[in-house]
């Protein structure tokens, strides 16, 4: 059969037309067009059932292999720097014991508050009151208020606060307030803090 005689019976063809009982005599027009169905089927079907699921563990598969590499990286850096990390570490572990050997421990309390009432003295003030207030806790750290109460000039106001920022244990001061008082003088009331590291379980 020539190939324009197929084509044309494929023009010609009507799927009506077509016995299912006696598909053995159908014309070869319907014959291929059931094989065009049922191979189109088939791969539908591989495709839905089989290509796609395997499709998405490649994507799957893909993502997974971004991130090992990006952690592979990662370590592969963490490895190169190594020496740098651990040299930063000692350094770090240096620092903080410097850190710590300027807070005062707890023995060391009562010699921080006349170092305080010393540089008072000496920079002129009258001391009206030092009183260590109660401990905070805090996550790392125990914060020991003290309150300081003062009388003097500006600039002896101004020596004393420098005479305990050079202390050679860590005070810091706060909610300062300073009003008038007699004879040309102020009246100081701050808040000074110092810190003594807690021991972490």
């Amino acid at each position: 059969m020539a190939l324009s005689d197929t084509l044309d019976q494929l023009k010609d063809f009507d799927v009506n037309d077509l016995d299912f009982e006696r598909i053995g005599s159908w014309p070869l027009a319907g014959r291929i067009f059931i094989w065009v169905v049922a191979f189109a089927l088939i791969v539908g079907g591989v495709y839905m059932f089989k290509v796609k699921d395997l499709n998405m563990e490649l994507e799957r598969n893909q993502k997974k292999e971004q991130e090992l590499r990006t952690t592979f990286n990662r370590r592969a850096h963490e490895a190169a720097n190594l020496e740098a990390y651990r040299a930063q570490m000692a350094e770090m572990n240096q620092a903080f014991g410097a850190m710590l050997n300027q807070l005062p421990k707890e023995s060391e309390v009562p010699g921080l508050l006349e170092d305080i009432t010393d540089r008072g003295a000496t920079a002129g003030l009258e001391i009206k009151s030092i009183k260590l207030e109660t401990e905070q806790m805090k996550e790392f750290y125990v914060e020991l208020p003290i309150s300081i109460h003062v009388v003097g000039t500006y600039h002896q106001l101004g020596a004393f606060v420098s005479g305990v920022a050079g202390l050679p244990r860590i005070v810091t001061l706060h909610d300062y307030t300073i009003k008038k008082a007699e004879r040309g003088t102020l009246d100081m009331t701050i808040q000074a803090k110092t810190y003594r590291y807690k021991p972490q379980e």
